[in-house]
């Protein structure tokens, strides 16, 4: 029986993202290892490994999960490895140099270098180098935006492909229609007349919601009705907190905390809004044009890639204020321009739904499995 290896940093990484293809996988009779940090029970898996990876690349502990690697694909005849997150893909990949002359294939998804236009220099010397060295261990090197995908023609992959993320679930986000939005307001305890923002994200310093609260408090002077619902956890919240209370915006800004309502909350809101500093290609976006909602986000990779400036959202500059909140205003004063965003947002999606994207990534594991 052919056997296929993931690996990821975390559990939770394959939890959220893979599960539609390791079933593919089972249904196509081959067996299905997972090694990741975690205890998880993950569906669809024949044999799981928990494997002690750290996300810094200093930490001591990613020389033992180096060596537990090579123990594990060294004893399986892995037909191909598909690898994920920056940790994970490099000790993978290096892992399995030795197998891969043996004629394993080793598949990485990119979900976002941290190398980017704009990024910091730093970012550049570390890990640039690293990538184009391990792209030569890479037998097919997928992309999720088109930024990453042209600085990948730099480097040495065998095979380099574009997949427009993990794919929207297009039976579980659908389109808001008047009666939800209301019912679930009223379930939500929110009033019919509020007009509401919604970011889905971590709370830290790449999302950047301080943007947001900085936004909401110019908007907060002209409309008593607007809020802002951050829906998270992370390491931020004590920040921004802070930094709602010192604006007096806690009518305003609402914390919501890890949820796993994001359907129903996307249902009631008028506008998504993003305030990144990068992307791969960010689901939160995706979720919410299939809702049918008008968008504002920062102008940064993978953004920029989902919404198209003036027809389905706002593209805004990382750290413009002003501009964030004139975008919102306008779509605040105008029905029409909501309903025209939204209904180009729910004709674009199509070419992100998990369908599209799973034929995609069949047709690559068929040709690599093969």
């Amino acid at each position: 029986m052919k056997k296929i290896l993931f690996t990821a940093t975390v559990d939770s990484h394959i939890l959220t993202f893979h599960l539609p293809y390791l079933k593919w996988f089972k249904d196509q009779g081959i067996e299905v290892h997972v090694a990741s940090n975690g205890d998880a029970n993950i569906p669809f898996v024949d044999k799981k490994y928990n494997i002690p990876i750290e996300r810094s690349p200093f930490k001591k502990a990613n020389l033992k999960a180096l060596n537990r690697f090579k123990e594990i694909i060294n004893c399986n005849d892995y037909h191909m490895i598909h690898c994920h997150t920056p940790m994970g893909s490099v000790l993978t990949r290096l892992a399995a140099r030795k197998a891969q002359k043996n004629g394993t294939k080793v598949i990485y998804t990119a979900h976002g270098f941290h190398f980017y236009n704009g990024a910091p220099l730093l970012n550049w010397l570390m890990y640039y180098p690293v990538e184009r060295w391990l792209s030569k261990y890479t037998d097919c090197l997928i992309t999720i935006n088109n930024e990453d995908f042209q600085t990948s023609n730099r480097l040495h992959s065998k095979a380099l492909e574009l997949v427009n993320g993990i794919g929207v679930d297009l039976n579980k986000f659908v389109p808001q229609t008047v009666k939800s939005k209301y019912e679930l307001r009223k379930k939500y305890n929110f009033n019919e007349g509020d007009f509401i923002l919604i970011f889905v994200g971590e709370l830290n310093y790449n999302k950047h919601q301080d943007l947001l609260i900085n936004v909401m408090y110019l908007l907060s002077k002209k409309y008593s009705n607007i809020k802002l619902l951050l829906v998270g956890d992370g390491d931020y919240l004590g920040n921004y907190k802070e930094q709602v209370n010192k604006l007096h915006l806690q009518e305003f800004v609402l914390f919501l905390g890890y949820r796993n309502d994001i359907r129903d909350l996307l249902l009631l809101s008028d506008v998504s809004v993003s305030s990144s500093r990068r992307e791969g290609l960010p689901v939160n976006v995706m979720e919410a044009m299939a809702t049918g909602l008008p968008l504002v986000v920062t102008n940064c990779r993978g953004n920029r890639d989902l919404v198209m400036n003036e027809k389905n959202g706002f593209l805004i500059g990382i750290n413009d204020i002003d501009g964030f909140s004139i975008a919102i205003e306008k779509l605040y004063q105008s029905q029409t321009l909501r309903e025209t965003f939204g209904i180009n947002s729910l004709e674009h999606i199509h070419k992100y739904s998990l369908e599209t994207i799973k034929k995609k990534m069949q047709k690559i594991y068929t040709d690599f499995i093969d």
